[in-house]
Order: C-alpha cells, then sequence, then structure tokens
C-alpha cells in the first residue's frame, strides 16, 4: 500500500519516489531513466538557457511518455556593487595565482539566466510538473502553469514557507530538510531559522498547509523512504543518492569523493556560490569558509570563480569544486538510474513488511 499515495495517484506514476532536480548533474537520460522505472524524474534546468530547456525537454519525451518534472530558481539576482566584486576576486586571488589564471576574472554581461524566459519555454513545451526553489513566481506565472494543467511544486525550509506556498497556489510541497545536499530553498526565513532536519520538519509542513508533501533531505535508501511516508509525506524526494548513477552529469571526481562522505564530512556553506550550500568538505571550504562573509551574495561568485571552476573540472581538481553532497553520501550506489529505482522500491517493500510483521 505505501506505492498508493495523494502524489501517485495525482500523477498517475507507480512509485512515490522523486529524483531531485540537481542543476548541473541532471540529464535527459536520469530523468527519462527514473520516469519510465515508475517515478518522477526531475530535471534541473535553472542553469541552462531557454533554447538548452527545450532541447533537453525534447529529448526527455523522446525517451519517455511518462511524467516528468522541469525545476528553476525563482530569484531575482541581487546588484552586487564594486566594492563587493572587488572583495571577491580579492578573496580567491591566490587561487588564480596557483592555478595560473588571469589575475583579474572576466565579468559577464548577465550573471544567470532570467526566470522568466526560462519558465516561458517550459510552458511552450508543455511538461507534467514545474517545480522551483529559491522563492516563490508572481501570481501570473503560477496562473499560468496551473491554466496549463501543470502541478506545481514549491520548496519550503520553514512552515511559514510551506503555508506561502500553498497560499499562492502551489500544488504540492518539497520540504527540504536540514539534510539535503545542495542548495537551501529558504526564501521567506533566514538561513538559520531554516536549520529544520527533515524529521521534524516534515510534520510542521503537513501542519501549516493541507497540501501532499515531498520528503527531501538525507534519504538514500528504501528504509528511508518509508520512514518518511511514515511520517505523512506523499512521496520521497533523493538527490544525492542518483549522483552516482550511470546517467549522472556530475564530474567523475565528484562521483569518486561521496562514497568517502562519512570521513570527509559535509557543511553549508557560502564559499562557493554565495548562497548555503551543502557540500563535502574540501580544502577550498575549509579555507575560506572563516571569511564566507566577505563573499559576494549569489550568484555573483559563479561568474567571478568561473575559471576557477572550469579549470577544476577539466583537471580533476577535486579541491577546487562543490562537491554537493546530502549527509547521506556515504551510501552512494554506483549503477544505473532505473536499476538504483527498482532497488529503492524492493527496500522499502522490505522495511514496510518488516513494520507491519512487528506491528
Amino acid at each position: 500500500m505505501w506505492r498508493d499515495t495523494e502524489l501517485t495517484r495525482t500523477l498517475g506514476i507507480a512509485l512515490p519516489i522523486v529524483q531531485a532536480p540537481m542543476a548541473g548533474s541532471t540529464t535527459p537520460e536520469m530523468v527519462a531513466a527514473v520516469s519510465e522505472a515508475g517515478g518522477l524524474g526531475s530535471l534541473g534546468a535553472a542553469m541552462m538557457t531557454p533554447d538548452a530547456i527545450r532541447d533537453a525537454i525534447r529529448r526527455v519525451k523522446s525517451l519517455t511518455a511518462r511524467p516528468f518534472n522541469v525545476n528553476l530558481f525563482a530569484l531575482t539576482p541581487p546588484e552586487v556593487d564594486a566594492e563587493a566584486a572587488r572583495r571577491g576576486a580579492e578573496l580567491m586571488a591566490a587561487y588564480r595565482r596557483e592555478l595560473a589564471l588571469p589575475e583579474q576574472p572576466p565579468l559577464p554581461n548577465r550573471l544567470m539566466e532570467q526566470f522568466h524566459e526560462q519558465a516561458e519555454a517550459i510552458l511552450q513545451e508543455g511538461v507534467a510538473v514545474f517545480s522551483f526553489t529559491f522563492g516563490l513566481p508572481s501570481a501570473d506565472w503560477i496562473g499560468r502553469f496551473r491554466k496549463a494543467g501543470t502541478a506545481i511544486v514549491g520548496t519550503a525550509t520553514h512552515p511559514a514557507e510551506a503555508a506561502a506556498l500553498a497560499e499562492a497556489g502551489c500544488d504540492m510541497i518539497s520540504a527540504q530538510g536540514l539534510e539535503a545536499g545542495g542548495h537551501r530553498g529558504s526564501f521567506l526565513k533566514s538561513f538559520d531559522e531554516g536549520q529544520i532536519g527533515l524529521m521534524a520538519l516534515l510534520p510542521q509542513v503537513r501542519r501549516a498547509c493541507r497540501l501532499p508533501v515531498l520528503a527531501a533531505g538525507g534519504i538514500m535508501t528504501g528504509e528511508g523512504i518509508a520512514a518518511a511516508l511514515a511520517l505523512g509525506a506523499a512521496g520521497a524526494q533523493l538527490g544525492t543518492a542518483f549522483l552516482t548513477t550511470h546517467e549522472s552529469a556530475a564530474h567523475p571526481v565528484h562521483k569518486a569523493a561521496l562514497p568517502q562522505a562519512a570521513e570527509m564530512g559535509t557543511e553549508v556553506t557560502r564559499v562557493f556560490s554565495g548562497r548555503p550550500a551543502r557540500s563535502l568538505r574540501n580544502r577550498m571550504l575549509r579555507e575560506l569558509q572563516p571569511h564566507a562573509d566577505r563573499v559576494p551574495p549569489y550568484p555573483a561568485p559563479l561568474a567571478l570563480n568561473a575559471q576557477i571552476y572550469q579549470k577544476a573540472r577539466a583537471e580533476g581538481l577535486a579541491d577546487f569544486m562543490s562537491l554537493w553532497s546530502g549527509q547521506g553520501g556515504a551510501l552512494c550506489r554506483t549503477m544505473g538510474a532505473g536499476e538504483l529505482m527498482a532497488r529503492l522500491a524492493e527496500e522499502t517493500d522490505t522495511a514496510v513488511a518488516l513494520l507491519a510483521g512487528r506491528a
């Protein structure tokens, strides 16, 4: 009976398992494999141009006819003054010299893609689910997606954010516990106020609104899925667990580091992007964390440090990469995304049966 939830009934899918939309790591092949296996695949499109989003959606549709999700960052980028940019560049100067990069980083004219252009591309292509994080789109955008028959999922790290998302017209809430890897979705409350573990957050979000809730943060196995469902979740959302699948676009160095998460440890930091995000601890994180207050706001560091990150990826330098990981990263498994889905379903079957036997 664990497979029959509001999520599966609403979307007509077989399993209440959602692959999280990890920008930069999800691929159309991963999304399609998860949806074909009965779950909800999710395309992390926040860093993609509108044309790239269209191409990716069409690629997913060529691989599966089943529902899938596309995710964006609902964020208006803040203005970054010259002094903040100077401090940020100064903070990274030693790394630039070490990597033989030009002293002054070039700044692009556009720091990030525009939400309205990306959202328009998604609407034009048509998808079953649209999700977002970092904020709340305007009532006009919510209305347009609803009119198109698209299910809308917003991200909350605090019960007050869940209530605001429900009031705005969302169909489901993704409750992001502090254990989650990658960027925090806080938007109404401060990061400190949103530091709530999933086991404590999920019941509070369910009390704050009557919408179906997806549980996200630290879930890596079928036992974790069963626990989330036992707490009333309509589905479990797993991100880090899919980073080591064959279809993942995560860098090989990143994939190799994840099984070492218990030894390396993880930490929520602003040093890589200017916004709190959980990463494995590497040299850059350890050295810059005491100076995190000098890092400009998101997304300026991504532009200021683009050359560093590009060289790190080209040469496989783990100390200069953002190695996003949830707290359960050590439980990652290397296999196809579809095979992982089957394994998760088997594990959940076993966990639920064990609980029923004990009862």
